[in-house]
């Protein structure tokens, strides 16, 4: 089977040399450096706001999968994001990767002004640059990737994500990926998603649960789709659980994660 990471990582830095070409860096720096002067208020806070929540549901807004096609390829961000927030979401997260994933940048900036939680930018970040894109668009948090970045870069995209206001959370897929971590981090994700094959399995994060410190914020993501994994799993120490096909598969998004939340409570 072809490895899908390898191939979306490829096109991203074709994106990513193709966007430096129509807006160097020093442009998009000295935006971002205006966006701030006029956006003086503290960024919100997905560490906190998982760590305040008694669900911890980071529910995303992902129309497509390389996997399993179109989800739900109708649907616009305001049609969903708000209702997660007004139905108990701690967080969102939205796919930014268009060929791929059918997301878009223009998404977070559509309903930044109408939310009040927190939101992911998820992206496979491959360059500086796309920290600084995260940060103009509107994010409070970005996503590393161990698969796709060597320690150095995780360190220094990390200070890099800190002076720009925004939180990291680090996703590792595998023990050795462990030696990636670096103490700055503000979070660290398991992912239950294979990203060579894309197949998941939850059995992952409670496999992996006892080599993680406990000094991080520990989310939990993909292939969670039963309340009953969520208690199972805030009891291995896990507070974030990121989910999105869950409720994007449904007609009604935001009424799907309402139900879910209330089952949590029930179990």
């Amino acid at each position: 089977m072809a490895d899908i990471l390898e191939e979306i990582v490829a096109n991203k830095r074709l994106e990513v040399d193709e966007a430096k070409q129509k807006l160097p860096f020093y442009e998009l720096a000295k935006r971002v450096e205006e966006y701030l002067a006029e956006n003086p208020l503290k960024p919100r806070s997905m560490h906190d706001s998982l760590l305040a929540s008694s669900s911890g549901i980071i529910a995303e807004f992902k129309r497509k999968s390389p996997s399993k096609g179109w989800i739900h390829a109708d649907v616009q961000p305001m049609d969903v994001v708000p209702f997660y927030e007004k139905n108990g979401a701690s967080a969102v997260s939205i796919l930014v990767d268009e060929k791929y994933f059918g997301g878009s940048r223009q998404f977070i900036e559509t309903v930044r002004p109408a939310i009040s939680i927190p939101i992911l930018y998820k992206e496979f970040i491959v360059d500086e640059y796309q920290l600084y894109e995260a940060k103009l668009a509107g994010a409070d948090t970005v996503l590393l990737i161990a698969a796709t970045l060597s320690a150095p870069l995780v360190k220094k995209f990390t200070e890099t994500a800190h002076q720009l206001g925004l939180e990291i959370l680090f996703e590792i897929h595998s023990v050795s990926e462990l030696n990636h971590v670096v103490p700055e981090i503000d979070m660290l994700g398991v992912n239950n998603r294979h990203l060579g094959t894309f197949v998941t399995d939850v059995k992952w994060s409670f496999d992996i649960a006892d080599k993680l410190s406990k000094d991080f914020l520990l989310v939990s993501e993909s292939g969670i789709s039963n309340p009953m994994t969520v208690r199972e799993l805030r009891n291995c120490g896990y507070r974030g659980f990121l989910i999105g096909e869950c409720f994007m598969k449904e007609q009604n998004p935001g009424k799907a994660l309402q139900t879910f939340i209330q089952n949590i409570e029930q179990c």
